[in-house]
């Protein structure tokens, strides 16, 4: 077994290996760039080497700088996480011909299925069901549109390397097409250095189902049942888990055995990923193979008590697997959420800067130890007071879940949601929230396009759907009440100057039609029981009881004996004086008064927003990479004006109406601030 190995990856992934090798008795290197010198990596690994400068270019995908690190450590193995240099064929043999083992396929098990155009090929030669599609790289946009025509819109352009959602777009007409092509390159030579762009037919309402697979050098292969993955945006998934709630037992093992054929046909060793498309009928067809761990393997580690990560290494040490085929369980119901640092209020627009909180919700399961299960988990590669780069993956942590059915599973996701604070940027919590609420979620039926049918103009704080929303209004009157007494009981106040903490409340919050709504509150408090009320609003009465201290941003209690975990800030950046309470991914901003502040508060005149419509603005932080206008120039709408890439996404800006531009604000290579104008026309 090796005494030392070095994780040649940051964030999430990287303190995940770390964990498991601390608990295998493993020494760990961790390799950092600048933006991550005060990473929790870079803290939890034994050793650590500064690698370069913050675009992963110029660190973490540069193999000769990793192997250094590897000699000047003496580390004898290379975990490669995943991303990067994971499905790199050439790092691989790069270390093999080092004397580094590759916690990993062998390289030409990369070559032969890493590789998306040389899977599909080599996938047809074993009769494995493909995708129409045409297989070779594409040189020119021009060339791509042809193909694409052949082939029958919809089409799916995609990087031969890619994955993770990066490099890959869906084209419903030649300008699509044209456009996708250029886009994929791009984002593929910036993100993988391969710019190879190959077009498949686009199945429309599949499944994305896969089939984690696990062999060793000695020849035997097993696979650990499947995941469902289809709740995905843009191609990137947001929900797995694991069994899905679709395929029979049948299908189950006929996938498990293609998966497994395909795996040994290619001498597969370590763990891997079949990826399928299947559609409504169970038919299934074979889509790529990922050669690494993937984001979603926790949830196969619950319902199958396996490390996989441990496995890996064993593997890669040369052992034989400790399993075999009749040996994998399935037992409970596993999900995964993938907490992004992204703003769902903004079109999902990546959200960048220091973490002023960050506290995940109590878990009572860890990484790399399978014996505590049924509970919540929580992997992460951040702290609090930490900074989430623009230079790097938008995901700040998994949220994993165990239950004993499909239906407990999700109801701790949502109790452990409502408990994960995240202040300082924007996370996709609440879009997560209305998910799991959304009844074809909960009854199972849903396929790739969920998302893009459910919320086709985006989201919106009135799509999260909430069971009571006069609950969080009665919460906050609640809070309010409990604020008051403490302020009453404080000794020495100035005689008829003391606070009266009062019965009758007025709680203002903000309507959907954006005028302010004034809600009545009774709130009496139970004799002799401390940290309780009864708040009558109307017809509605709401008995709270909460032992949570005034200052916790999470409260804990229950209404109407219901448990409940909510979080309360106190402060908004538009109101000092208001609270900000958020519950099953509804929030709500509310200021709570007394009657005849209300009465005044119903007289203050209405400031307008100033109009910004003659600027184009930054929608976030990110790097101006193009600025496709100058002044002067006739606009038409929905013309190209400027490209912003942010966390390995290209993100292009449009003209929303025709003009003509007066100025151009911001210069190609700026960093770009939220709300930075970069181009102004003539009114």
């Amino acid at each position: 077994m090796f005494t030392k190995i070095l994780i040649a990856n940051r964030g999430e992934i990287a303190c995940r290996v770390i964990a498991t090798a601390r608990k295998m008795g493993i020494k760990t290197v961790a390799v950092y760039s600048e933006a991550d010198r005060d990473a929790r990596h870079v803290l939890m690994a034994d050793e650590a080497v500064l690698l370069g400068p913050a675009p992963s270019r110029e660190s973490y995908l540069v193999a000769d700088k990793i192997i250094a690190a590897c000699k000047q450590t003496g580390a004898q193995a290379v975990h490669p996480g995943y991303g990067f240099l994971s499905e790199n064929e050439a790092f691989a043999k790069r270390c093999e011909d080092e004397g580094i083992a590759f916690i990993g396929p062998k390289h030409y098990s990369i070559a032969a299925m890493g590789d998306k155009i040389a899977s599909k090929k080599l996938a047809n030669e074993a009769r494995v069901n493909t995708i129409p599609g045409y297989n070779d790289a594409i040189e020119t946009a021009e060339q791509a549109v042809e193909i694409a025509k052949g082939i029958g819109y919809p089409v799916m352009i995609k990087a031969s390397a890619g994955g993770g959602g990066k490099g890959l777009r869906v084209a419903f007409n030649d300008k699509e097409a044209f456009e996708g092509f250029s886009s994929c390159r791009n984002e593929a030579r910036n993100s993988f250095g391969d710019d190879r762009v190959f077009i498949e037919k686009y199945v429309q309402e599949p499944r994305h189902i896969e089939i984690q697979v696990l062999g060793d050098s000695h020849g035997n292969v097993v696979y650990l049942n499947e995941r469902e993955c289809s709740i995905q945006r843009r191609h990137q998934k947001v929900i797995e888990e694991a069994p899905s709630p679709f395929i029979s037992d049948a299908t189950r093992k006929a996938m498990g055995e293609q998966a497994v054929a395909l795996a040994k046909a290619v001498k597969y060793q370590s763990a891997g990923t079949v990826e399928f498309v299947v559609g409504k009928d169970q038919d299934f067809y074979f889509l790529e193979m990922n050669t690494r761990l993937q984001v979603e393997h926790p949830v196969t580690e619950c319902i199958t008590g396996l490390d996989l990560v441990e496995l890996m290494i064993r593997v890669a040490a040369g052992e034989k697997l400790p399993i075999t085929q009749a040996d994998v369980k399935r037992e409970g119901w596993a999900i995964e959420c993938r907490i992004n640092a992204e703003d769902p209020f903004r079109n999902f627009l990546p959200s960048t800067g220091r973490l002023v909180r960050f506290a995940p919700p109590a878990t009572s399961m860890t990484q790399a130890d399978t014996s505590a299960l049924y509970g919540v988990r929580v992997d992460t590669g951040v702290q609090d007071g930490g900074e989430i780069p623009m230079y790097y993956d938008s995901m700040i942590a998994k949220l994993i879940v165990h239950g004993t059915d499909r239906n407990d599973a999700i109801a701790k996701m949502r109790e452990a949601l409502n408990g994960f604070v995240i202040r300082g940027i924007s996370s996709n919590i609440p879009f997560q929230a209305a998910l799991l609420a959304h009844p074809k979620f909960v009854s199972g039926e849903f396929n790739t396009g969920f998302i893009a049918e459910h919320y086709a103009k985006g989201f919106a704080a009135e799509d999260v759907p909430h069971e009571d929303p006069e609950f969080l209004v009665a919460l906050a009157a609640f809070v309010r009440r409990k604020s008051r007494e403490r302020a009453a009981a404080i000794s020495g106040q100035l005689p008829g100057y003391a606070v009266n903490a009062g019965k009758d409340y007025v709680v203002i919050t903000l309507g959907a039609d954006g005028q302010h709504v004034y809600t009545s509150a009774h709130v009496d408090e139970f004799v002799g029981e401390t940290g309780s009320a009864r708040v009558a609003m109307g017809s509605r009465t709401y008995e709270i009881r909460s032992r949570s201290r005034l200052n916790d941003i999470c409260i804990t209690g229950t209404v109407n004996g219901e448990a409940f975990t909510a979080q309360v800030e106190r402060g908004t950046p538009k109101n000092p004086l208001a609270l900000r309470l958020q519950h099953n991914g509804t929030r709500i901003e509310a200021l709570v008064v007394s009657p005849r502040m209300a009465e005044l508060h119903r007289l203050m005149p209405f400031k307008a927003p100033p109009d910004m419509s003659k600027y184009v603005l930054s929608p976030m932080p990110g790097l101006l990479v193009d600025v496709a206008v100058h002044p002067g120039q006739k606009v038409q709408a929905g013309e190209r004006v400027a490209v912003i890439e942010a966390m390995k996404m290209e993100n292009v800006l449009f003209a929303v109406a025709d003009g003509v531009v007066a100025k151009v604000l911001a210069t190609k290579g700026e960093s770009l601030a939220v709300d930075q104008p970069i181009v102004e026309f003539e009114k």
